[in-house]
């Protein structure tokens, strides 16, 4: 394959039916990338070989590839573990969602599930999730679009493109969640603080959240809360540096209580301000949050 007169940023999306593709390619569109759906795994090798004479003025590339082309799941892995190692500025985006959004958006929309299987939308969804294991393990990006609004997955998707174009860098994001609502696919990092004191059984905190100031006091009133925060942020202290020399380019770290609410919120508002006292650049998310 020929080097690229420029450099060209390419950005494949793909992942399960339903999950936000198309979305994701108007978002692109909207941001200046020249964007393509359904390309073809034959034509990737050249397609990337001609995007060396497009103009300087776009922004980049953005293609929709999935299980639509049927040399797809055969060709793809290996074709994309070959391109990486060129000098193509390549990132492959996965987007997933939990079964129960996937199948009632096909409900909803009464679109014929690319995977042809007999029975319901419930076992496609299943096969089709098991097929795509293996691209999904490639992919430098993993969103779980289940609980995103609209605008929160077009920011989303747009922080994306930043993070790709400062590769360089490394994009930190702390999100807050509700294990009641399910876990958050997209996560690099885990961490459980069910075990602090709940803001939710005290009355007069009940209805606010960890954005509130009396809230984080609360929460952190207890030692134990003390000693997780400072135990953990020296964790990410030692993570960080050791994920930027392995040339990661986005961390998710995520940090869950029961709702979502009080004490997750809390914890992620006072990492994301204690690392970006040490010079990271910090994204905070609070995904089960409702906020007017």
């Amino acid at each position: 394959m020929q080097e690229n007169k420029h450099q060209t940023s390419v950005i494949i999306v793909t992942g399960l039916s339903g999950a936000g593709k198309t979305s994701a390619l108007n978002v692109l569109e909207d941001i200046g990338y020249f964007c393509i759906d359904n390309l073809p795994v034959a034509f990737l090798p050249k397609f990337l070989e001609l995007s060396g004479n497009f103009s300087p003025t776009i922004k980049g590339i953005a293609l929709v590839m999935d299980l639509r082309e049927e040399h797809f799941l055969k060709t793809f892995p290996g074709l994309y573990r070959k391109i990486k190692k060129s000098s193509i500025a390549l990132e492959l985006v996965f987007l997933e969602a939990n079964d129960q959004s996937l199948i009632k958006r096909y409900s909803e929309t009464r679109r014929k599930h690319p995977v042809a299987v007999r029975g319901s939308v419930a076992q496609a969804v299943a096969q089709e999730r098991e097929l795509l294991q293996e691209i999904r393990a490639l992919a430098s990006y993993r969103v779980d679009t289940s609980n995103f609004t609209i605008h929160q997955f077009k920011d989303y998707i747009r922080k994306i493109v930043t993070s790709a174009e400062e590769a360089a860098s490394l994009n930190i994001s702390l999100l807050s969640f509700g294990f009641r609502n399910g876990l958050p696919l997209e996560a690099d990092i885990v961490m459980d603080v069910r075990f602090l004191p709940n803001p939710y059984f005290n009355e007069t905190l009940r209805e606010m959240s960890g954005l509130d100031q009396v809230v984080r006091e609360y929460v952190l009133a207890s030692p134990v809360s003390r000693a997780f925060r400072d135990s953990f942020l020296a964790l990410l202290k030692m993570l960080i540096p050791e994920y930027i020399k392995e040339g990661k380019s986005y961390l998710t770290v995520a940090i869950g209580c029961t709702g979502g609410r009080h004490r997750s919120v809390t914890m992620v508002t006072v990492l994301g301000a204690a690392l970006q006292t040490e010079g990271y650049e910090i994204e905070l998310f609070h995904r089960d949050l409702k906020t007017d």
